[in-house]
């Protein structure tokens, strides 16, 4: 019997939570007041110290409480041993350093979920577990957002300041989306069945919100100077600007065949809230208050939401013939400060593997069929 079919005839799932983040410690903490069994891995040990100590994770926001942690380690044998749901929680720079670690201890049932996939993120594990010869028989899947607005306050104590109210998941082969939604919905009932992982990819809003608002306040965060992130890094300007991206995020994904949300749209399925334009929806969501802006311009929202977002994104883009010069600016924008080629170093269809496949090849991709390009 394997560990899918177990959990689906009644065993309560047990969790890995690998990545000891701001959304990674949430997750755990809150799976373990949820009454699961909940393992931690992280690849420094540093950081995971305090949870050690304190054999958990103190909660507090718009949950409060002790998540007790069963084991908090380094050592991936460890914190797979005996661990149904492996979810994923590290900016999707890290989802290839997860996989290349996992690999050699998947076993058959095993389910890896990406909290989020970002853009084409189970793609890209599923092909790197190929490329370490994993044998195992593992769904792999992805959620379109993370599903807490939550950050790290101390040594093992974090602040969930909401938590949305659905979040899409969809795996690789998509006809396993009901079993593993069956058990890991046992646990967090907000996940909701996505279409395909080119749904999920295409709804990442935080390919939108995320390089924008940070770029455009790069004087403001160079200078250290304290706002909150969401509503006072944004203005009817930075909007417009943002709702141009958004067009284009939603015109590639059409161009698949892939009915996209538009980031308001968004907005009111994940926390209710409304607005004429995307500016109002922004302003009328109260879980981005008290966010705060990041001190420097290293930060995830440029160096994970560019190449893993955005590059992906314009990439299928160019390949289908739908232009994206918003998206395709901010990219080289992002490239200028941080002296690089992300255009290059991201997620390209190049570097997927799926250069030149057809619409047809792309959408059998999503299903599980093994196609070439």
């Amino acid at each position: 019997m394997t560990i899918l079919t177990s959990c689906l005839e009644g065993k309560k799932p047990n969790f890995c939570v690998l990545g000891a983040g701001h959304g990674g410690m949430a997750m755990a903490a809150h799976l373990s007041l949820l009454g699961f069994t909940v393992n931690l891995f992280n690849r420094t040990e540093a950081r995971i110290v305090p949870v050690q100590q304190r054999e958990g994770i103190s909660l507090s926001g718009e949950i409060e409480g002790f998540g007790h942690v069963r084991i908090a380690t380094s050592d991936i044998a460890e914190a797979l041993e005996d661990s149904d749901i492996l979810m994923v929680v590290v900016p999707a720079v890290g989802h290839r350093y997860m996989a290349e670690v996992c690999a050699p201890h998947l076993r058959d049932g095993h389910v890896v979920v990406l909290n989020p996939g970002r853009t084409l993120g189970a793609l890209e594990f599923k092909q790197v577990l190929k490329e370490k010869g994993c044998r195992a028989d593992v769904v792999i899947g992805e959620t379109q957002s993370l599903l807490y607005a939550s950050r790290a306050i101390g040594p093992g104590e974090v602040r969930i300041f909401r938590i949305k109210n659905s979040v899409p998941l969809a795996t690789i082969p998509a006809h396993r989306i009901p079993e593993v939604l069956k058990v890991v919905r046992q646990a967090i009932p907000q996940f909701v069945p996505g279409t395909n992982i080119f749904k999920t990819s295409f709804d990442n809003i935080g390919a939108v919100f995320h390089p924008a608002i940070t770029i455009l306040n790069a004087s403001w965060i160079e200078e250290r100077v304290d706002f909150e992130f969401y509503m006072q890094g944004i203005s009817a300007s930075v909007c417009l600007i943002m709702e141009k991206m958004d067009e284009e995020r939603v015109a590639v994904a059409e161009a698949l065949g892939i009915h996209a949300l538009t980031a308001r749209e968004w907005l009111y399925r994940a926390y209710h809230a409304t607005g004429k334009n995307l500016y109002d929806a922004m302003m009328d969501n109260p879980g981005y208050r008290d966010i705060m802006a990041p001190k420097t311009l290293k930060v995830r929202y440029i160096t994970e939401d560019v190449p893993m977002s955005l590059v992906p994104m314009a990439s299928l883009g160019r390949m289908l013939g739908v232009p994206t010069p918003t998206m395709d600016t901010f990219i080289h924008l992002a490239s200028v400060i941080h002296n690089c080629d992300y255009m290059t170093e991201g997620r390209t269809v190049e570097r997927l593997g799926i250069d030149g496949m057809s619409i047809k090849d792309l959408r059998l991709l999503a299903l599980g069929e093994e196609t070439s390009p």
